[in-house]
C-alpha cells in the first residue's frame, strides 16, 4: 500500500506539472491568435498605403512633354511600392506560418490533454484500490491478474521517459510560441517603421521636386515677360519703319514725276543741267532709302516671329509645368492622410516650426 499511495503522488504531479503546462499552452494559443488577428489587421491597413502610392505613380506617368523624366520621386515612389508590397507578402506568409502553428499546437494541446485525463483515471483508480480493504464488498479472485505484467505494452521506465518527453516538448513549444510572437510583433513594428521612413523620403522628393518646378516655372515666367516686352519694342520699331516707309513713298513719286516732265522739255533744252542731275541723285537716295527701310522691316519682322514662336513654345512648356507642379501637389496631398498622430500635418507653418525646433519649451505659458 505505502507503493500505491507514493504511486498516486507521483501521478499527480505529473499531472499537475502537465496541467500547469496545458494552460500556459491554451494561453500562448490565446496570445498567437492575437497576434495573428493583429498581424492581418496590419496587411489591411498597408492596402491603403499600398493604393495611394499605386495611384500617385498612376498621376504622374500622365505628366507632359519634358516634365515626364524619371526623377527622384518616381524612384522613391516605385522604392515605396516596392517595400509595401515586400512587407505585405512577408506578413502574409507570417499569418500563413502563425496559422500552421496554432493547428500544430491545437494537436498538441488535444495529446496533452489525452495524456492529463489518462493520468486522473489512473489517479482514480489507484485512490480506489488505497480505499479497499478486505472487508469491502464486490471482493472477488481475478485469475488473469498475474499475467498482466507479460502483456503490458510499456514499462515504468518507459513510461517515465513518455512524461518527461511530454514536459520538454510542452516547454520546447511554448518556448518556440513565445519567440515566433516576439518575432512577429517585431516584424511588424519594424515593417511600420520602414514604411514611416520611406514615405518621409518620398514626401521630402516631391517636395524638392515642386520647389524646383516652381522655381523653373517662375525664371519662365521670367522669360516670358521679357520675350513679351522685347516683342512690343520689336512691333513699335516695325510700325515706325512702316510709317517712315509709307512716308518715302510721297518723296519718290515728286521727283520721279520732276525727272518725267523734264523729259518732255523741247529741243535743245533737253540738256543733263544740274538739276537733273540733283534730281537723280535724290531719287537713287530715296530709292536706297526706301531698300533699307524694307530689309530693316524684314529682319524685325523675321526676329518678331522667332520671338513669338519662342513665345509659343514657353507658353506650352509653362502648361507641362503647371501642370507636373499640380501633379505633385496632388500627390503630397494624397500621401497627407498617410500621416497621422505625430506626424500628422500641423494646421500652419508656425506650429510645424515650433515642433522642429524644440521652441514649446521657451514659449512662456498664456496668463
Amino acid at each position: 500500500m505505502k507503493f500505491c499511495l507514493a504511486r498516486v503522488l507521483e501521478l499527480s504531479r505529473w499531472k499537475d506539472v502537465l496541467e500547469d503546462l496545458l494552460q500556459k499552452l491554451i494561453t500562448e494559443i490565446r496570445l498567437l491568435n492575437d497576434e495573428k488577428s493583429n498581424t492581418e489587421k496590419e496587411i489591411e491597413n498597408i492596402t491603403q498605403p499600398l493604393r495611394i502610392v499605386t495611384e500617385c505613380i498612376s498621376m504622374r506617368d500622365c505628366r507632359r512633354g519634358t516634365e515626364l523624366t524619371y526623377d527622384e520621386a518616381d524612384i522613391e515612389l516605385k522604392k515605396e511600392l516596392r517595400m509595401i508590397a515586400n512587407i505585405h507578402e512577408a506578413l502574409t506568409k507570417r499569418v500563413q506560418a502563425a496559422w500552421e502553428k496554432l493547428n500544430r499546437l491545437e494537436a498538441f494541446k488535444f495529446k496533452l490533454s489525452l495524456d492529463i485525463e489518462d493520468k486522473i483515471e489512473t489517479i482514480r483508480i489507484d485512490r480506489e484500490n488505497l480505499e479497499l480493504d478486505h472487508a469491502c464488498a464486490n471482493l472477488s479472485y481475478k485469475p488473469k491478474t498475474l499475467a498482466i505484467d507479460k502483456t503490458s505494452p510499456i514499462t515504468y521506465e518507459v513510461w517515465l521517459d513518455r512524461c518527461g518527453c511530454s514536459e520538454s516538448s510542452a516547454d520546447d513549444e511554448l518556448s518556440e510560441c513565445y519567440t515566433f510572437r516576439e518575432a512577429t510583433r517585431v516584424m511588424r513594428e519594424h515593417a511600420w517603421n520602414d514604411i514611416r521612413a520611406q514615405q518621409d523620403a518620398t514626401d521630402y522628393t516631391l517636395r524638392k521636386r515642386i520647389y524646383q518646378t516652381q522655381k523653373a516655372r517662375n525664371e519662365l515666367e521670367w522669360q516670358k515677360l521679357k520675350v513679351q516686352k522685347e516683342m512690343e519694342m520689336l512691333g513699335s520699331e516695325i510700325n515706325q519703319l512702316e510709317g517712315t516707309l509709307m512716308s518715302k513713298i510721297a518723296p519718290v513719286k515728286c521727283v520721279e514725276t520732276r525727272l518725267e516732265n523734264r523729259v518732255h522739255r523741247p529741243g535743245p533744252e533737253l540738256c543733263k543741267d544740274e538739276v537733273e542731275s540733283g534730281l537723280k541723285n535724290e531719287a537713287l537716295q530715296l530709292k536706297q532709302t526706301e531698300e533699307d527701310l524694307i530689309k530693316m522691316i524684314a529682319h524685325a519682322k523675321a526676329s518678331y516671329n522667332s520671338l513669338e514662336s519662342l513665345l509659343i513654345r514657353i507658353d506650352k512648356n509653362l502648361e507641362d509645368k503647371q501642370h507636373s507642379l499640380n501633379t505633385d501637389v496632388m500627390c503630397l496631398d494624397m500621401r497627407a492622410s498617410l500621416k497621422t498622430g505625430d506626424r500628422s500635418r500641423l494646421p500652419n507653418e508656425t506650429d510645424r516650426n515650433i515642433i522642429l525646433t524644440r521652441m514649446e519649451k521657451e514659449i512662456p505659458l498664456e496668463s
